[in-house]
């Protein structure tokens, strides 16, 4: 098995699965948004979704190679300390692993060509951050799957 969580991911015989996970990981996560901002963010998904249907999967597909370079040093130290729940590593370590992985989008939105794209990810980012903690156990467990 390889050692690193590039490696791991990005091997061409896993990789579709684990696009389909994280697509199916981001539609759980904003389903699970409740109130007025779970309203808004339930509202950009679906308008960037008719925009560019199957926009969710190519997104989690092209942004892979830049997430797993981004959670390396993370799942290095993960298991430098013994491995075990990687949801609950990155949990504890929640406001510098949603850091590292927005710093990615954030470069993403920043260099679309779509106005549309720009203008709902802007609407959405004040929010991301805590967005993006509340999705690291699961996160961390779609990677202890494809990692075991």
């Amino acid at each position: 098995m390889a050692d690193t969580l590039k490696a791991i991911l990005l091997d061409s015989s896993r990789r579709p699965s684990v696009v389909t996970d994280l697509e199916t990981l981001v539609d759980a996560e904003v389903s699970d948004k409740g109130g007025v901002s779970g309203a808004v963010i339930k509202t950009g998904f679906a308008a960037v979704k008719k925009i560019k249907p199957g926009i969710i999967g190519s997104a989690c597909d092209s942004l892979l190679d830049d997430f797993a370079a981004t959670l390396e040093p993370f799942y290095a130290d993960f298991k430098g300390k013994g491995g075990g729940d990687f949801g609950a590593y990155l949990s504890g370590r929640g406001d510098e692993a949603s850091d590292a992985l927005l710093g990615v989008t954030d470069a993403r939105a920043d260099r679309s060509s779509r106005d549309s794209i720009k203008k709902i990810y802007s609407k959405l980012r004040p929010n991301g951050k805590k967005n993006v903690e509340e999705a690291l156990p699961r996160l961390g467990q779609l990677i202890d799957k494809h990692t075991a």
